[in-house]
């Protein structure tokens, strides 16, 4: 895998319907939990069955697909469980990644860093406090972070095998978030600690990062379940009333 995977550019048959597959399940254009219709796919692609089957193959490799039996392919389903199991993974992992940052990403990866950040400082959204919205890959602080780590093990693993899988689920429980300045101004502390080339601080502050944002995800969660249950004991006494 190359270290850059989720910026590679497409050069078989194969490569291109799965670059197209890929950003059609994480944008939701392909549901979520929907079943894989190889007949339909290779039609809309204008590719092979044996085509589709190797660029299917390779999202179940990105957990964007599984396969289920006596069912077949089916684009994960994404749940509130899986989201926090994966911000615990980017914990781990990520909070892994930064220190190795710290102690091996260049001079000039860094300052490049602090540029992106002032690039992002810009954006109207998080001016506003509204969202803080990354695109992909190299604009993004997260990848850019694992990329400096030159650890491939990780690169393989954040970049190439759950990258895409949350930004799905990004897309599906949506960007905004109360969180949007705090996360800006703790991007900004963790390259702070990088460029100080203090690995442990770093690995503490993603750390931290991450775990933040998994709270403000559980919360959320907590307030939309409140919100439902306040609506299902209201709706008995509406139906009342206009019975009366």
């Amino acid at each position: 895998m190359s270290a850059n995977p989720t910026q590679q550019q497409p050069i078989t048959a194969a490569d291109k319907v799965f670059l197209q597959l890929q950003q059609a399940i994480v944008e939701g254009q392909i549901a979520a939990g929907s079943k894989i219709s190889e007949p339909e796919l290779a039609k809309r692609y204008d590719v092979s069955r044996a085509t589709l089957r190797d660029a299917i193959s390779r999202l179940e490799k990105c957990h964007l697909v599984e396969r289920q039996a006596n069912v077949g392919a089916r684009v994960v389903n994404c749940t509130v469980e899986g989201l926090l199991d994966l911000y615990i993974t980017r914990e781990a992992l990520e909070g892994m990644a930064c220190r190795q940052a710290a102690e091996k990403m260049s001079d000039e990866e860094i300052v490049d860093m602090k540029a992106m950040l002032e690039q992002h400082a810009k954006a109207k959204a998080l001016q506003d406090g509204i969202a803080y919205y990354q695109e992909e890959g190299d604009l993004d602080f997260h990848y850019k972070v694992i990329l400096g780590s030159h650890n491939q093990q990780l690169i393989n693993i954040l970049c190439g095998q759950l990258y895409h899988l949350l930004r799905m689920y990004r897309c599906q429980f949506g960007m905004n978030s109360p969180r949007a300045s705090k996360a800006f101004d703790e991007h900004s502390r963790i390259i702070d600690a990088i460029a100080d080339r203090d690995g442990e601080l770093a690995e503490i502050l993603m750390r931290r990062h991450i775990a933040a944002s998994r709270k403000n995800i559980e919360n959320k969660i907590a307030l939309m379940d409140a919100e439902l249950e306040q609506s299902e004991q209201a709706q008995p006494q509406l139906m009342q009333q206009q019975a009366n």
